[in-house]
């Protein structure tokens, strides 16, 4: 049931984000952006489901690990090298860029796991409450930023935070996972997030959260280039 739950809270946040990000496309972007997320995340549903990802699969080479960075790239490498999809991106209002990190109080998920004894610590706990808090405190941001009553330092420390929680979960993971670079050895591992629903949190999810954060820091450091006095959420 747990797993059945999973798979429907999982594809309504990666449908909400790509579908949210495709509104502000161009047309002719769009479908591209909209193709390729869908593809990828075919791929990664395929692959899962053949076992492709399981931790005996490859022998000792964390598989997931290498889906994860590969789809970093090519997002972080398309906002660098593309001016027209950083352009678009950047025309996200601050309170929608914001509020799609409500959807991480799913982070609820690691700590359930936890408790089925199916996710190790330190990673479920750290994963699950990080997600947790940072979704929470979106709802209130996203509140104040759609008045125009957000400080700049509010969500500077929001952002930084909601990062350094991605950074460290994916950390924790790969520390926990059956590798030679193996950390935390407690049982139960990692295993559980080599299959499906959970492959689709650090191999399509985690990136595009990752993505919003840069496009938030680049959205704050452009509008205090502008106005060193008065924070401007939707510019």
């Amino acid at each position: 049931m747990l797993d059945l739950i999973g798979a429907i809270a999982a594809g309504a946040a990666f449908a909400m984000l790509a579908g949210t990000i495709a509104v502000y496309l161009p047309a002719d972007l769009a479908p591209r952006w909209l193709a390729g997320t869908v593809l990828w995340a075919a791929a990664i549903v395929t692959v899962a489901a053949l076992g492709g990802f399981a931790p005996d699969a490859p022998g000792s080479l964390p598989t997931p690990g290498f889906a994860f960075i590969a789809i970093l790239a090519a997002l972080f490498g398309t906002f660098r090298l593309s001016a027209r999809f950083r352009s678009a991106l950047l025309s996200i209002p601050l309170p929608v860029l914001v509020g799609l990190n409500i959807a991480r109080i799913g982070g609820v998920f690691f700590l359930l796991l936890l408790a089925d004894q199916r996710a190790p610590s330190p990673f479920a706990p750290s994963a699950g409450w990080g997600d947790i808090i940072t979704g929470v405190v979106a709802i209130p941001l996203t509140l104040a930023l759609a008045r125009n009553a957000a400080s700049a330092w509010s969500v500077k420390l929001w952002n930084a935070f909601g990062t350094l929680d991605l950074i460290v979960a994916v950390a924790l993971g790969m520390l926990s996972a059956p590798t030679p670079f193996q950390v935390f050895t407690a049982a139960p591992g990692t295993a559980v997030l080599t299959s499906l629903p959970w492959i689709l949190i650090p191999t399509v999810l985690v990136p595009i959260f990752l993505l919003l954060h840069l496009v938030i820091a680049a959205k704050i450091r452009s509008a205090e280039s502008v106005s060193h006095t008065r924070f401007v959420p939707s510019t």
